[in-house]
C-alpha cells in the first residue's frame, strides 16, 4: 500500500485532542536541501515546576503520530536525514524546556521502524485490518466464520444498517456512546466533550462516516469512522447493550467494509488489544474481522533532558526504573498523564467502546 500520509497528521486533528490532553498542538517542520520531516505532538506543562521554571512534555495525540517524513531528495539516503532532524529537534527540545516523549507511531505508515534507531522504539503489538483492496469479496475473505455467521443471522431477523457520509448532526451517536462509556466505566478522558464533536463534523466532514444498525425501526448501534486517502479508521462506538443478541457490532463491521469495498477503499484499519498479549479479548475480537490482515505497532519513551529529568523524579520521589511514563506522572495525579496508558491501548474499551485509535 503506498500511504504518505494520514488524517492523524493534520493539525486540525491534533487540535481536537488539545481540551482532553491538557496541552497545546504544537508541529515541528524540519527541512534542509535532503529533504523535510513534519512532526506534531500535544505539548503539556509538567505540574511540578524545578527552581520556578516550568518544563513539558510532549506526546502523540489520541491515535497515531510521530515523525514523518513528507519530502526526500532522489538518491538522498534517509538515514542521513533523520540524523539531521534528530540534532534539530534535540536543540528545540532544550530551548522549549521539553523533557520526555511519548509517541505512539503509525502501525499503516512505518514510521516507527523508520525512526527506530532514533528513538529506540519498541514493538508493542500487531494491530488488526480488514483489506479490502486485494479481496474480491473482503466479507467472506477476511471475517471469521463464526462473525460471519452473527452477520448473516442479524440480517435475517430484520436487522439493517445505514451508511451517512458527511454527517450533520452525531446527537443519536453520542447518546449511544456516551451510555457505554458509562457502562464501562470509562475514564474521564473518553467522555468527549460536545465542542469536540461539534469540530468532527466541521474540521473533518468530508472525512467523516456515520454508520449506524437498526432494528425494528430504532437504532441499536453506532460507529464514527475516519476516511484519509484509501484508508478508513475505526474511531469510536457504542451499542445498546439490550440488543445485543441482534449482533449490532458486526453489523457495523459489516456495513463498512461493504461501503469502503463499494467506494474503492483498500484498508479499514481496527486497532488492536487494550495490551499486548495474544490473548487479550479485544484483540481476539478484532481478528474476527481482519483474519489475514496485521500491522506492527511500534511505541517509544524519549528523554530529552535526562538532567531535568532526574531533577523531578527526585523531586516528586519517584523511582525512575518503571514501567509508567514519565515515571513522575502517577506521583503527580495528573489526570492528563494517567491517560497515556489508556489512550496508548486498544482505542476501544470492549466492544462498543473506542475503537480504532489509541495505540493499538
Amino acid at each position: 500500500m503506498n500511504m504518505t500520509s494520514d488524517i492523524y497528521f493534520d493539525p486540525a486533528y491534533g487540535k481536537l485532542y488539545e481540551e482532553a490532553e491538557g496541552g497545546t498542538l504544537e508541529t515541528f517542520r524540519f527541512s534542509t536541501m535532503l529533504g523535510t520531516i513534519e512532526h506534531s505532538f500535544i505539548k503539556r506543562a509538567i505540574p511540578e515546576p524545578i527552581q520556578g521554571v516550568t518544563y513539558y512534555d510532549i506526546v502523540t495525540p489520541y491515535g497515531y503520530g510521530g515523525p514523518l517524513v513528507t519530502d526526500i531528495e532522489k538518491d538522498t539516503d534517509v538515514s542521513e536525514l533523520i540524523a539531521a532532524f534528530q540534532a534539530a529537534f534535540q536543540r528545540f527540545c532544550i530551548d522549549e524546556r521539553i523533557v520526555t516523549e511519548f509517541i505512539r507511531f503509525h502501525p499503516l505508515l512505518g514510521n516507527g521502524e523508520l525512526f527506530q534507531t532514533m528513538y529506540d522504539a519498541a514493538y508493542d503489538r500487531d494491530t488488526v485490518g480488514t483489506n479490502l483492496k486485494d479481496y474480491d469479496d473482503p466479507f467472506q475473505a477476511e471475517f471469521s466464520k463464526s462473525a460471519r455467521n452473527d452477520v448473516r443471522r442479524a440480517l435475517r431477523n430484520g436487522v439493517t444498517y445505514r451508511v451517512t457520509e458527511n454527517p450533520k448532526n452525531l446527537d443519536t451517536f453520542k447518546t449511544f456512546y456516551y451510555r457505554t462509556m458509562m457502562k464501562n466505566n470509562a475514564t474521564d478522558y473518553y467522555f468527549f466533550s460536545d465542542r469536540y464533536f461539534a469540530s468532527c463534523i466541521n474540521d473533518f466532514g468530508d472525512h467523516l462516516l456515520l454508520v449506524e444498525a437498526e432494528y425494528d425501526g430504532a437504532t441499536i448501534g453506532a460507529g464514527l469512522f475516519f476516511t484519509w486517502g484509501k484508508m478508513i479508521h475505526w474511531h469510536l462506538s457504542g451499542t445498546d447493550k439490550t440488543k445485543l443478541e441482534f449482533a449490532p457490532e458486526y453489523v457495523l463491521t459489516y456495513a463498512i467494509t461493504e461501503w469502503g469495498k463499494a467506494n474503492g477503499y483498500d484498508i479499514i484499519h481496527h486497532g488492536g488489544g487494550r495490551t499486548n498479549a495474544p490473548d487479550d479479548s479485544l484483540y481476539q475480537f478484532k481478528k474476527k474481522f481482519g483474519k489475514h490482515t496485521r500491522f506492527p505497532f511500534y511505541t517509544a519513551k524519549k528523554i530529552w533532558n535526562p538532567a531535568v529529568y532526574e531533577a523531578i523524579c527526585r523531586q516528586t520521589a519517584t523511582d525512575s526504573e518503571t514501567n509508567f511514563f514519565p515515571p513522575y506522572a502517577k506521583k503527580l495525579i495528573h489526570k492528563t498523564y494517567r491517560r497515556l496508558e489508556e489512550a496508548a491501548a486498544a482505542g476501544r474499551l470492549s466492544e462498543g467502546g473506542p475503537r480504532g485509535g489509541g495505540a493499538s
